[in-house]
């Protein structure tokens, strides 16, 4: 599994699928096209500024809300290359898995990284980096299983490969 880089988007706790890709958008399932308006009614320059490897990083209860998969999908189409929050919304954590999007929990990384911050994650061992303030934290790696099922890009590619 390839480590991630890039600069943080910070979020505050209970960010739900809502934000992340407005119901207005759900007429398509394209990822390019659900990217264009990913987080546009949180953060109406991300989608100017984001840049392929960049990092969210949030509070607790991450993709909260619908169960909807079109939200992880906006935000790996998008660019982005991991989310770490202190927690996530259950239906979230699985449908990221299942689309291929690296998530981590760690709660001391996600109340102490900054916007802007630059960080490097290891999918392997858990370690977050922030480069910008030269901190380790400790997040929850992923199994192999899973490791496996994001580096196929998500379940179906990883069954289509099987």
């Amino acid at each position: 599994m390839e480590n991630a880089k890039g600069h943080v988007f910070r979020y505050e706790d209970n960010v739900d699928t809502d934000v992340i890709i407005p119901a207005r958008y759900l007429n398509s399932s394209k990822p390019e096209e659900l990217a264009v308006h990913c987080m546009e009614d949180i953060d109406k320059d991300f989608t100017k500024i984001v840049q392929k490897g960049d990092i969210i990083v949030a509070g607790k209860n991450f993709g909260c809300g619908s169960s909807r998969e079109h939200a992880p999908i906006a935000i790996k189409a998008s660019g982005i290359s991991c989310v770490i929050a202190e927690t996530f919304a259950r239906i979230f954590y699985r449908n990221a898995i299942n689309i291929g999007l690296p998530i981590i929990e760690c709660a001391e990384a996600s109340k102490e990284i900054k916007a802007g911050d630059t960080v490097a994650v290891d999918f392997q061992t858990g370690v977050i980096t922030d480069e910008t303030t030269g901190k380790s934290y400790q997040g929850q790696s992923f199994p192999p299983f899973m490791q496996n099922l994001i580096d196929a890009g998500g379940l179906v590619n990883y069954i289509n490969a099987k």
